[in-house]
């Protein structure tokens, strides 16, 4: 049985606990957050507010990380050092520079496994959408489109301070909201030549962090993406996500995908299945990648999402980022 430690008790976790708990392979033993009010919230599991001493005192085959991103790196690191596996929420990094020595931590600890929460990957639409393109049966991908339009009040900054300063946070809705769509945007879209983006804050709240992006993309293969993401919408509407092929489009949105065929006609393919409660568009494949992971790890399979592949989405923020900086096309340097 995998005993399995948690570092991070905020929103996120709210997640990550059920999974674990219902998994009959392992045991959730011990949980570590810096908020002593919380010690009783996780029954069971011993309580710590320093990860390294949880480190040093339980037998942990896996922890899971999450905590804001500034503190991902050097949580993750500690891990990998006391030879404990990762599952590490999104982002990767605070930023592409951070991220490239994680991938180096990877390289130099081939033993230990470090998987990182881009669970969307798995969500049954995406992953048959995925399989219908790479069929060839509609063609070639020509295009593509990812959207995301939510909300955040000004309180969702104000509750944890640290999302709205840069420096603590790594970005605003690109890094903390978006990150899964760019992610699966280049899953789709390949190799990633040039970036042209813009980035703002259409909301008076006064925080660094951006509230809105966009961005054209070209893709080496000759496809072109577009990305926007803001959380100024009025309400949290579903994200969608749309590939053209060279015959016909497949568009997943509301949970569902859909085919249009040249003809116009639109046909359902798939839906996903949901979380319960307001945070629906979350998805609800949290689990699948959990429990796959876990499987990764006793079976010694290699099959998850590594380091190297998040990466890729780190190195598109920076690059949309530095765009809008200087008003320019930023030319991709990434070995995707």
């Amino acid at each position: 049985m995998l005993k399995i430690g948690i570092i991070g008790l905020g929103d996120i976790s709210k997640i990550h606990i059920p999974v674990i708990k219902d998994n009959p392979n392992v045991e959730l033993v011990a949980v570590c957050d810096i908020d002593e009010e919380l010690k009783d919230t996780v029954p069971g599991a011993n309580f710590y507010t320093d990860y390294h001493v949880m480190l040093e005192k339980e037998t942990l085959d896996c922890v899971h990380v999450c905590l804001p991103h500034y503190l991902h790196y050097a949580a993750t690191k500690a891990c990998v050092e006391k030879d404990i596996h990762v599952f590490q929420e999104k982002p990767l990094a605070l930023n592409a520079e951070e991220g490239t020595a994680l991938v180096d931590l990877e390289d130099s600890c081939k033993n230990i496994k470090i998987c990182v929460a881009f669970q969307n990957r798995l969500n049954e639409t995406f992953v048959k959408l995925q399989e219908i393109v790479e069929s060839g049966e509609y063609g070639k991908v020509t295009g593509l489109k990812g959207l995301v339009t939510w909300f955040r009040p000004k309180s969702y900054y104000d509750v944890k301070p640290w999302r709205g300063i840069m420096k603590l946070a790594g970005g605003g809705v690109m890094i903390n909201q978006a990150i899964h769509t760019l992610d699966l945007m280049q899953l789709i879209g390949g190799e990633v030549e040039t970036i042209k983006g813009s980035i703002a804050n259409l909301l008076d709240y006064g925080f660094e962090v951006e509230d809105t992006a966009t961005a054209h993309i070209q893709f080496e293969n000759g496809a072109k993406g577009l990305f926007f993401a803001t959380v100024t919408n009025a309400s949290n509407s579903s994200v969608e996500f749309q590939v053209i092929l060279e015959k016909g489009k497949l568009t997943i949105k509301d949970s569902i995908l859909t085919r249009t065929n040249d003809d116009g006609k639109r046909e359902k393919i798939i839906e996903d299945a949901k979380l319960p409660g307001a945070k629906f568009y979350y998805g609800a494949s949290h689990s699948k990648l959990i429990n796959h992971f876990y499987s990764c790890i006793e079976n010694d399979s290699d099959d998850y999402i590594h380091v190297k592949e998040a990466q890729t989405s780190m190195e598109m923020i920076s690059a949309i980022r530095r765009s809008s900086k200087i008003n320019e096309e930023i030319k991709m340097e990434v070995n995707q």
